[in-house]
């Protein structure tokens, strides 16, 4: 079974142009800024969203091709959906919400209800059959929603921010939890989410809209290795930057240079981990040659290591223990020195 999309839509003023492929038992991660399209473009897989041009196949059948005249509308789309805020009905309890697809296929109510309860146990909730929403946990909640929409078996499961609703207490066990139900699941697995951790945890792969466009794609660990836009750069934690390769530097159209090991030729990116940053509250003594004035902008507790935020001609984030921000008496506004190893410099073609 294999998903694909080649999304040219248009919601108002907003304009999403995306390719993507999604093979059985994989799951992929959609990423990106606020606005960047990651939700239109699951209303688009889902049918709420009609293409403009493009094609949507899944499991060789065309849901959509504006071109052909075809377009399949969302009931009758082998695709569940589990929305962000989970929209289960107030007034039905759990049985009722599971059973609500299946007798939205046309089985009817005592089947359906039947099968909802082979749910409710599958899911550990058969003690909450009788209960309402608002009576069940943020976990819990997820869980049947989940289940309504596993239930009538679809090909494709599409979860637009699946953890947004739950407080962060709650949120590494249903993490788990959410994991091991997508496992059961055969069919392809679509997850909006803005956490890097969530990301991480649940996807085999990661799509990263920015602006309506898919900006990189790829494993975590081929996209921490060579972010290519900015957002990408924030959000597995290392600091990016573009220039020009002139042999053994990287000029960055600033009047500043960065001294690496082996910069090539031509546009690169060159990313530095925060904790190869080393600070210092007046310039390094010696002939270090990556030294940069800069200004704290922002001092951010992260575990056992504070992150410190500069500005200046390289903007940079540097990665501490506690001990060095009391040390260098640092708070935002102070003036510092960044340093950086030439060998801690990764360089790659832009």
């Amino acid at each position: 079974m294999r998903l694909t999309a080649n999304i040219d839509a248009s919601v108002g003023e907003f304009h999403l142009d995306a390719a993507i492929t999604a093979d059985s038992g994989e799951t992929i991660a959609l990423v990106g800024p606020n606005g960047a399209g990651k939700t239109t473009l699951l209303r688009v897989l889902a049918g709420v969203v009609p293409l403009d041009r493009g094609r949507i196949t899944l499991d060789d059948q065309v849901l959509d091709d504006p071109e052909k005249g075809i377009f399949v509308s969302s009931e009758q789309r082998s695709v569940g959906v589990v929305f962000q805020e989970y929209l289960l009905f107030g007034h039905m309890s759990a049985r009722d919400n599971i059973a609500f697809g299946l007798r939205a296929h046309g089985i009817g109510r005592t089947q359906a209800r039947a099968a909802a309860d082979t749910w409710l146990d599958r899911f550990e909730l058969a003690d909450k059959a009788r209960a309402r929403p608002k009576q069940l946990s943020g976990g819990q909640a997820q869980r049947v929603a989940l289940a309504r929409a596993l239930a009538t078996s679809p090909k494709m499961l599409l979860l637009d921010e699946p953890m947004a609703a739950l407080d962060a207490g709650a949120r590494s066990a249903v993490r788990s939890d959410l994991r091991r139900h997508l496992a059961a699941f055969e069919g392809i697995r679509i997850i909006v989410t803005h956490e890097l951790l969530d990301a991480a945890a649940l996807a085999d792969r990661l799509v990263v809209l920015e602006d309506g466009r898919v900006s990189q794609a790829g494993s975590l660990a081929e996209i921490a290795a060579s972010p290519r836009s900015r957002y990408v750069a924030d959000l597995v934690g290392v600091n990016l930057v573009h220039g020009v390769a002139r042999g053994d530097h990287v000029d960055l159209g600033n009047g500043s240079a960065l001294v690496v090991a082996d910069a090539g030729a031509g546009d690169v990116f060159a990313t530095i981990h925060p904790h190869s940053v080393a600070l210092f509250r007046h310039q390094p003594e010696g002939s270090p040659r990556n030294v940069f004035p800069g200004t704290v902008a922002a001092i951010e507790p992260l575990g056992s290591r504070v992150r410190v935020a500069l500005t200046g001609a390289l903007p940079l984030v540097a990665e501490v223990t506690p001990t060095a921000i009391r040390d260098l008496a640092l708070e935002e506004g102070s003036s510092v020195w960044a340093m950086v190893k030439a060998t801690d410099i990764t360089v790659f073609s832009a």
